[in-house]
């Protein structure tokens, strides 16, 4: 930014690094050959045209003519902040000022962290301190690429400033191995920053894997076999199987992380639970199991029939419909296990025994219409050949008769006429 206020005379203001080199220049703008003079602070001289009075050897001729005077300090100190002043021997004198500016970078930055190590949920203290800046410093924290915000507090000591950021903390197991990061804005400094990375312990996730069938039901008769994984921090050293509200068959092959069950049955039914733990705490998993029917196949329907009753030979095994799968819960947890493929396999499954039940009723009805029908053409033909009356002699002639042997005597159709007895059959 450069200064004149009108005059023939000209400067700037100048900003410089502690330690590193300031250039202060006296210019005129219409030269008449009038001397030029540099004063500093103090008002004591350093140059006076290209001679130097002053008995500091920092201050060094860069340029002189008759139209500028430009000195260079090298070695900057907050000392040498302050107005310099740029003085033209006219008439009238010309005098101008340029002001200096000393940046101090803040020195030892530095975070300090309440507790190396943290649990999991638990909230700690971190504080930045950026010391002896000038100005004074802004702080900004960072926890991996997110930005959070922390409280400052600044502190002067004569011209320097010491700028101190708190930031509380909640950690969790994801941050653990995070750098934390304090960066800080200064104009006398870029990308200054320091950083400590989180160590956060924290109790054992687990999980349990259904590692056979891998989809499908878990039908009586098969085997099932589960893996638990357990992650934590430290790392745990064992894992527990246990049957939650029972007592573990004796069938059951528990080897470290693994639980085997051969030959499935509907004794096996309930939950089984996988428990880790370490210095932390304990955690568990829990596993539902249902054991179903095994998978049935039934023969298509078959009739025979004879002249008089006709006979039906079908199979009549009830088959179980299937429900839902064993499946994992992870108490305490946002995962589960995803059983989206079993759910079509079972859908599957009932389509298909749907189907089935079908083609079995109709047969069964087919053959009970069937045989209702051949019953009544059986009743039909008996009721026919039974149906009629019947007319014989014997007996005529005995109303008239006097006792029982004159009637069978006088009788029609007789011993004596039993070769012309008729009988009729309708």
């Amino acid at each position: 930014f450069e200064k004149g206020d009108g005059q023939n005379l000209v400067t700037e203001d100048v900003t410089v690094v502690e330690g590193e080199v300031a250039t202060i220049s006296c210019r005129v703008k219409n030269s008449d050959d009038s001397v030029i003079q540099l004063l500093n602070p103090n008002r004591q001289t350093i140059y006076f045209k290209d001679f130097r009075p002053l008995k500091d050897s920092r201050f060094q001729l860069v340029n002189f003519s008759n139209s500028e005077l430009r000195v260079s300090l090298t070695n900057v100190s907050v000392s040498d902040e302050g107005r310099y002043f740029c003085q033209l021997y006219t008439d009238p004198p010309q005098e101008i000022y340029t002001t200096m500016t000393v940046l101090v970078p803040p020195r030892n930055l530095m975070i300090d962290i309440q507790k190396d190590i943290a649990t999991e949920g638990e909230e700690i203290e971190l504080n930045c301190t950026a010391m002896a800046s000038r100005p004074a410093t802004t702080i900004r924290w960072f926890k991996g690429n997110k930005e959070l915000k922390g409280k400052s507090e600044v502190e002067q000591w004569s011209d320097m400033f010491t700028v101190t950021s708190q930031l509380l903390l909640t950690v969790r197991r994801e941050d653990d191995g995070v750098p934390v990061i304090c960066l800080v804005d200064h104009p006398a400094v870029k990308d200054l920053q320091t950083q400590r990375y989180l160590e956060v312990i924290y109790k054992p996730q687990v999980r349990v894997l259904q590692n056979y069938p891998l989809q499908g039901l878990t039908r009586e008769g098969e085997p099932l076999e589960l893996t638990c994984t357990a992650f934590g921090k430290p790392q745990p050293t064992e894992v527990k199987w246990l049957r939650v509200d029972d007592e573990m068959p004796q069938h059951v092959v528990v080897s470290g992380s693994n639980l085997l069950i051969n030959n499935l049955n509907k004794t096996d039914n309930g939950t089984y639970r996988c428990e880790a733990s370490n210095a932390v705490g304990k955690s568990s998993a829990d596993y539902m199991l249902f054991v179903y029917d095994p998978p049935t196949t039934i023969p298509p329907p078959t009739t025979t029939t004879t002249t008089t009753t006709p006979t039906t030979i079908t199979d009549t095994t009830a088959t179980t419909d299937p429900a839902v799968h064993g499946f994992t819960q992870l108490p305490n947890s946002a995962e589960e296990l995803d059983y989206g493929d079993l759910s079509d396999s079972r859908a599957g499954d009932e389509g298909s025994i749907r189907a089935v039940d079908h083609a079995v009723i109709g047969g069964v009805v087919a053959v009970v219409v069937f045989a209702m029908l051949c019953l009544l053409i059986i009743l039909g033909r008996y009721f026919a050949r039974h149906k009629g009356t019947y007319f014989t002699h014997e007996a005529k002639g005995a109303d008239d008769a006097a006792d029982a042997d004159t009637a069978i005597i006088n009788a029609e159709g007789g011993q004596n006429n039993s070769e012309e007895k008729k009988e009729y059959f309708i």
